[in-house]
């Protein structure tokens, strides 16, 4: 599989080319719209009760997913981490964006202790977004903690299940 490189200021990471098994249009947008119905409650509920755990841990007592700046991405992933590091680009003005943080919430208390998820606000980090090629909005980056794998890149609203399968199959 061919890789580009990308360089940020503090950071290089080789982007692999798109791998067509994990792709995702957004016209098949219609047909994988029932997912959404089917256990967001209970996964509401149980975002509910485990975010008192969350406690002085994060920004806002019920954010699970932290909001981080260019700087403290850079410094994560230098460091010595064991769990793969899911970071989201959005912007508060984008409404899949909206939809896509409250998916990425429900994910964050499922592997709490497993996958670390972070976001960068693309409107206070321009230039960290342009360094690591953000184009569309939200641009979910899958960071290994093994450093001779690549990143994965998704670009557009996600389905929770095929976050997960990155998760667990690809990292």
């Amino acid at each position: 599989m061919a890789a580009a490189v990308l360089q940020s200021s503090s950071l290089r990471f080789a982007i692999p080319t798109p791998n067509p098994k994990l792709s995702f249009s957004s016209s098949s947008s219609s047909s994988s719209a029932g997912w959404r119905n089917s256990s967001s409650s209970s996964r509401r509920r149980l975002a509910f009760t485990s975010s008192a755990s969350a406690k002085a841990k994060y920004i806002h007592d019920d954010y699970l997913v932290k909001k981080v700046s260019a700087k403290e991405v850079a410094e994560l992933i230098k460091g010595e981490r064991s769990v793969p590091v899911v970071l989201d680009f959005y912007a508060t003005w984008c409404g899949p964006c909206i939809l896509m943080a409250q998916e990425l919430e429900m994910l964050a208390v499922e592997y709490e202790k497993n996958a670390l998820f972070l976001k960068v606000d693309t409107d206070d980090e321009y230039e960290f977004a342009s360094d690591m090629q953000v184009r569309g909005l939200p641009t979910l980056y899958f960071i290994s903690p093994d450093p001779n794998k690549d990143a994965i890149r998704t670009e557009g609203l996600v389905p929770p299940e095929m976050i997960k399968d990155i998760i667990d199959n690809e990292l």
